[in-house]
């Protein structure tokens, strides 16, 4: 029944997409051929013409780049809703890359280029949209208790337990669990409200009893020599035995699994600006803002100059040595808000609310942020992005790596004018460990949304902590 639901969903996803995908052309199609939004017409093809392509390459296109990049799997399972727009605008960049190349193997120089993007455009949005609708309507369905999955969990330890505290927390999964299979001695507990309906001998007999959809075995390393007997048990009922693994509680993140050959790599980080396509997005990004940046502020930065060069001697830029990406040293800019000062006393120093190294003007641009414009070129150097967490200065590497664990994870990825632990007003004399909590939280969840929030807040948010 459930696999049943589950290709019945996938096939009015299809219908939709493809209904997404058409409608997108013909909107497209009237913003290029109807109106003079985008210049006065060429030579273009008739609206036939572009049927014609759309159903002989732009739709088998799609639907294949959507089944490849995971987007019918069970969304129960499947990432939010975040990793799903990814997904979406990946699909509609390769799309549009490979509908050009068809245009340009087949020498088909009226075919509107510009009608393409736009229907790319298009297609992304109302696809996000669509998917979007369709969770909020499953969320609700389950919540109700429909379209369930029945789960039955081997073992009666602290990793069983968190199992099904998630799912009881979460009921938009549409889980329902049976009971524990544990040991002899605590049959007929209830642990949260769940049953330890039988011990691990019993799982033949339940099994021939009950038809489950999953079974999950959250077992103890010390009983993993039993671990063979329970996978034979659960796929003579037709059932796959799917594993928690043990060892997971020592890992200090979200793993995941790469393969050397027919040989299993649990990486214990999982990283997305890791992923080449996610770099990809990340640098247009950084170079979009910075550009559109420094073109916006140049009139501020040449005012601030100015001020500078008039109120104090000195040079007008200041440059700090700070560690960047994978550990690597670099010089990052500012405006000078204080006075020349010994390079030696400026490496182990931090800058207080009244310290009285800063000049006037130096006060009010270190309030207004306006000293952190000049990294907006770091950006372009690709030293740094507009996101991410703030670099830190060696001596302070060197102290902070000691005392906090975790510290050099932010290093995975480039450093950032603004950052997850700058929006939640973590900047200046703050706690130096929520700061990496927050650093972590970005490095492991980075997503193109998650850079746009942060940047709007930063904007919009007023940090008392700025000094």
């Amino acid at each position: 029944m459930i696999r049943q639901n589950q290709r019945l969903l996938n096939f009015i996803l299809v219908l939709a997409d493809t209904s997404i995908i058409v409608i997108s052309l013909l909107l497209a199609a009237y913003l290029r051929f109807y109106t003079t939004i985008f210049g006065p017409l060429g030579g273009h093809l008739s609206l036939e013409e572009y049927f014609i392509f759309l159903i002989i390459v732009i739709l088998p296109i799609y639907l294949i780049l959507y089944f490849s990049f995971g987007l019918y799997k069970p969304f129960r399972t499947h990432r939010n809703i975040f990793s799903e727009a990814s997904q979406i605008i990946k699909v509609n960049i390769i799309a549009f890359i490979v509908m050009i190349a068809v245009l340009f193997i087949i020498n088909q120089p009226n075919f509107s280029r510009i009608l393409m993007f736009l229907m790319a455009f298009f297609a992304t949005v109302f696809g996000i949209f669509e998917r979007s609708i369709v969770r909020f309507l499953l969320m609700k369905i389950r919540e109700e208790g429909k379209n369930m999955k029945h789960i039955l969990i081997v073992g009666d330890n602290e990793m069983a337990f968190n199992f099904e505290k998630k799912i009881r927390e979460n009921p938009y999964l549409g889980y329902s669990i049976y009971g524990f299979l544990g040991r002899p001695e605590r049959v007929g507990l209830e642990i949260d409200g769940v049953p330890i309906v039988g011990s691990f001998h019993d799982l033949d007999t339940i099994l021939s009893i009950h038809n489950f959809d999953r079974v999950i075995l959250a077992i103890p390393l010390k009983y993993y020599k039993h671990i063979n007997e329970l996978v034979i048990s659960c796929e003579k009922a037709g059932i796959k035995a799917e594993i928690i693994p043990a060892y997971t509680e020592y890992f200090p993140a979200r793993p995941s699994v790469d393969m050397i050959e027919d040989i299993p790599i649990i990486n214990i980080r999982y990283v997305p600006l890791d992923d080449p396509f996610n770099r990809t997005i990340k640098k247009i990004e950084d170079l979009t803002v910075a550009i559109i940046a420094i073109i916006i502020t140049s009139p501020i930065m040449l005012l601030t100059a100015i001020a500078i060069k008039i109120s104090s001697p000195g040079p007008i830029i200041f440059k700090q040595e700070r560690i960047g990406y994978q550990h690597k040293s670099f010089n990052m800019y500012k405006f000078r808000s204080m006075r020349v000062q010994d390079p030696d006393e400026e490496k182990s120093e931090w800058t207080t609310e009244d310290d009285p190294r800063k000049t006037r003007v130096g006060n009010f641009i270190r309030k207004t942020s306006i000293d952190e414009l000049p990294q907006f070129f770091n950006v372009l150097k690709g030293e740094m992005s507009v996101v991410g967490p703030r670099p830190e200065r060696p001596y302070f590497v060197n102290q902070f790596k000691k005392d906090i664990p975790k510290y050099m994870v932010k290093h995975q990825v480039r450093p950032g004018l603004t950052g997850w632990a700058q929006v939640h007003g973590c900047r200046g004399n703050t706690s130096i460990k929520k700061r990496i909590k927050y650093d972590i939280e970005y490095v492991e969840n980075w997503h193109f949304g998650l850079d746009v929030g942060i940047m709007v807040k930063t904007i919009l948010k007023n940090n008392p902590n700025a000094y």
